[in-house]
């Protein structure tokens, strides 16, 4: 027995989702939100938004030709916004837009704990490293303030975390920084000020107006006396907490500043200072010189997401990541080697820091390479395949039911390949696709899930199993992605599976039952696998994750038990009870003679018939054959009579079977004499009702099929 839910949780709406990935993801499939460096091991740690956390090795010798990539991180389920290394390198702190904030063990490379305190995106993480405490912050305007060593002794018997909460934020909160000693928290928003607390007591000190747009980066000194802001207004600002005013402003990006960061020469004052944003001009003031002189350290090709120094007390290099998906390490100059203006006036500096200074450097010393990230993506008319285009503008076509790559098509242009795939085929929406990742995110909701019912016969790689059985896409999938859980390993009686070759006449039934035999046995279904190591997902619609897990991973005792705690009911009607819980769809029609074939009308020309939506316009030709054109007026009378392979009625209106011998193929000599039309399209015979319906008759009025003899 399935353990029943509290109800007020089963009234939430949950969606299932998917990956579709190779088993290791090496290198990173979108832009780069975050970085750190463990100096100590020679690490780098990057945050990217294909939810994944990557360790790098910057040890070797010859970076361009090892490979620097030593492990993944992975437990979010979507952007890492942000991450902070605590206690010497031992653990890592990461918050995401999945709303979570999670502990990390980085030596082990393992998921310790999740924080879900935050209702929103989780935007940014502070640190105070004298206290080892951690501040996150983000869109729900709530800054919340963490103990890292009470998070890393946390058990599942002591698993009780208590932390401070600091409110008072009117906007979303885009930066957050501490001082090392904790006395000192400020925080940047969509408000354009900076508001300052105190972390110890939570209390309010003051809040800083200036900046004329979003504050994305936020900079203290160890004792807390002044600030360094950056913003999308294009301008870095040095603020005096003491006075509470602005000190300077520097006007030196073209756009917005999104990221700053330095190494502290003094417990009172900032040294040289780098920072760079959509302009992706990385640059460097030195905060020391009344004129904060500065200089060009790099310029990259897209907009700046996060700068790091290599963690040496006088950097060598400065790690930048963008929104590609690469990541770069550039030389940074030596101090003796830094412009000096000291002599220049303002219009002079502005001139050559933007006209005439090159770069320091023109390339790299070296690169961590990213991988392509999908941009665009067309759902073909099947429902079952996608076809993608990525950022090296190689063309792949993928099955959303085997959740693979079924070919690689190379760099060709996209829009002819859709336009050469696209047929006359239509199969209702059932799931829903982002490129969120960089890769393709399949949704699946209770409302849709179950939509698309096929025949067998119209489905590449099912021929072997009875042509007319009746297969549920959403059904199958969820029974692939969760056939490794225990609680699905059931025989399933003949009966109960979407091959019933149920009454195609019956009006709107389910075609699965309620109370069925089960017996221990394998899961899954018996057409299709899905790869053990896609990660499965369950979340609130449009909303915070519950728990995610890869398919393999099911069958474990600690995921069986949250499975239980999380599946929604609707899934567990299908994989578990082994019921649909959705009906075949029947459309009503009428048939008429066409003004063309010379056919007289008879009276139950206007009877209005009833067929499942899958039934195929070859199947109507044998009707119209059969029982219209060969068996003459009392024939057509009796067509909806037993005994002629017609069913039942339903609601007085006869019904057309495809019901007849799948072995015996009538369909081609009876195309060869009869002509169906809908409107002045002539309807192929490998049509389905469902596809004249939508993308031929285009009405929500009852279909008029017309027909004729062929000459």
């Amino acid at each position: 027995m399935h353990p029943r839910r509290d109800l007020a949780a089963s009234r939430k709406k949950i969606q299932v989702s998917y990956v579709i990935r190779d088993v290791v993801e090496k290198y990173n499939r979108s832009g780069v939100n975050a970085l750190q460096v463990d100096p100590t091991n020679n690490r780098l740690y990057t945050g990217g938004r294909d939810s994944i956390i990557r360790v790098w090795n910057t040890e070797s010798k010859n970076q361009q030709e090892a490979d620097p990539y030593v492990a993944s991180m992975e437990h979010h389920t979507d952007w890492v916004n942000d991450i902070v290394l605590c206690c010497n390198g031992r653990t890592l702190i990461s918050a995401s837009s999945d709303t979570t904030v999670k502990v990390w063990n980085a030596h082990r490379k393992f998921c310790m704990s999740t924080l879900r305190t935050h209702k929103d995106y989780v935007r940014s993480l502070a640190y105070a490293r004298d206290k080892e405490h951690v501040a996150s912050a983000g869109l729900d305007r709530q800054i919340f303030i963490w103990d890292v060593n009470t998070l890393t002794s946390l058990t599942t018997t002591h698993n009780t975390v208590t932390t401070s909460n600091v409110s008072g934020c009117k906007n979303s909160i885009y930066s957050v920084a501490m001082n090392d000693p904790g006395t000192v928290l400020a925080a940047g928003s969509t408000e354009r000020v900076i508001r300052v607390w105190d972390p110890r007591t939570c209390e309010k000190r003051m809040k800083l107006k200036g900046h004329t747009d979003n504050v994305k980066a936020l900079l203290i000194t160890r004792d807390g006396t002044h600030l360094l802001s950056g913003s999308s207004d294009g301008t870095i600002k040095l603020w005096s907490l003491g006075q509470q005013r602005c000190l300077a402003t520097l006007p030196i990006h073209r756009e917005g500043v999104w990221t700053l960061t330095t190494v502290f020469d003094s417990p009172s004052s900032f040294g040289c200072v780098y920072s760079s944003g959509r302009d992706g001009r990385v640059m460097c003031s030195d905060f020391r010189h009344p004129d904060c002189n500065s200089y060009v350290v790099c310029e990259e090709s897209a907009p700046v997401l996060r700068l790091q120094l290599d963690g040496k007390s006088t950097p060598e290099r400065i790690y930048c990541a963008t929104t590609n998906s690469s990541v770069h390490s550039w030389p940074v100059k030596p101090e003796s080697d830094k412009v000096d203006v000291e002599n220049m006036e303002g219009s002079e500096i502005q001139d050559r820091l933007f006209d005439d200074e090159k770069p320091y450097s023109e390339k790299p010393c070296y690169s961590i390479p990213g991988a392509a990230c999908i941009t665009q993506y067309k759902v073909l008319s099947d429902k079952r395949h996608i076809l993608t285009q990525d950022t090296h503008n190689r063309v792949v076509l993928w099955d959303v039911l085997m959740a693979k790559a079924v070919e690689d098509l190379g760099c060709v242009d996209f829009d002819v390949e859709v336009k050469n795939r696209e047929k006359i085929l239509y199969v209702p929406n059932w799931f829903s696709v982002d490129l969120k990742l960089g890769l393709l995110s399949i949704h699946l909701e209770e409302r849709e899930c179950f939509s698309a019912w096929m025949t067998a016969r119209d489905v590449p790689g099912f021929e072997e199993s009875d042509p007319v059985t009746k297969i549920n896409y959403g059904g199958l999938l969820l029974r692939a992605l969760l056939e490794h859980w225990p609680e699905t390993h059931v025989l399933r009686d003949e009966k109960s599976t979407e091959s019933d070759d149920m009454d195609e006449s019956s009006s709107q039934s389910s075609p699965s039952k309620s109370s069925l035999p089960r017996k221990p046995g394998p899961g899954g279904n018996p057409f299709f696998k899905v790869p053990r190591h896609t990660p499965v997902i369950f979340s609130e619609s449009g909303g915070r994750t519950l728990f995610r897990l890869l398919c393999e991973d099911a069958a474990g005792k600690t995921e069986g038990v949250s499975l239980r705690e999380t599946v929604p009911q609707w899934v567990v009607q299908t994989v578990v009870e082994n019921r649909i819980p959705a009906p075949f769809v029947k459309l009503s029609f009428f048939l008429q003679p066409h003004p063309s074939s010379g056919i007289k009308a008879t009276k139950n020309t206007n009877n209005k018939l009833l067929a499942n939506d899958m039934l195929t316009i070859g199947k109507v030709m044998e009707h119209v054959h059969e029982k219209i054109i060969c068996a003459g007026d009392d024939a057509s009378q009796s067509s909806g009579n037993g005994g002629s392979g017609q069913g039942d009625k339903s609601d007085g209106e006869p019904s057309v079977s495809d019901s007849s011998d799948p072995h015996k193929d009538t369909t081609t000599s009876v195309e060869n004499k009869v002509e169906l039309f809908c409107g002045e399209q002539s309807l192929e015979p490998e049509w389905n009702l469902r596809t004249v319906k939508h993308l031929i008759w285009r009405s929500g009025n009852d279909m008029i099929l017309q027909y004729r003899l062929k000459t």
